[in-house]
């Protein structure tokens, strides 16, 4: 089941907390997790780090840059259970 990210907020400089659409919740390390580069290089500056939020629309982990972390991963990461193997999904009708 897909889930959505409800509330984000930054902890620390690296660090964010997470609530789901279904109650989980907890942190994640993303400096620890995700690749600094590209896209994500400007998450090094903590302040902008602090600016995450949930798109509404999308109910993804966002920054004003347009970089997010698949609300399915962190999912994943914080509860520790499996992502879905969309591979062997049967196809859509």
């Amino acid at each position: 089941m897909l889930r959505d990210a409800k509330e984000v907020r930054s902890i620390d400089c690296r660090t964010i907390w997470v609530r789901f659409d279904d109650g989980a919740e907890g942190t994640v390390d993303v400096a620890a997790r995700v690749d600094l580069s590209g896209v994500f290089e400007p998450l090094k500056d903590p302040a902008y780090f602090a600016r995450v939020f949930v798109n509404p629309e999308l109910g993804t982990v966002t920054w004003p840059n347009g970089a997010d972390i698949d609300t399915q991963v962190l999912y994943s990461w914080i509860t520790g259970t499996p992502l879905p193997d969309y591979a062997s999904a049967p196809e859509p009708a």
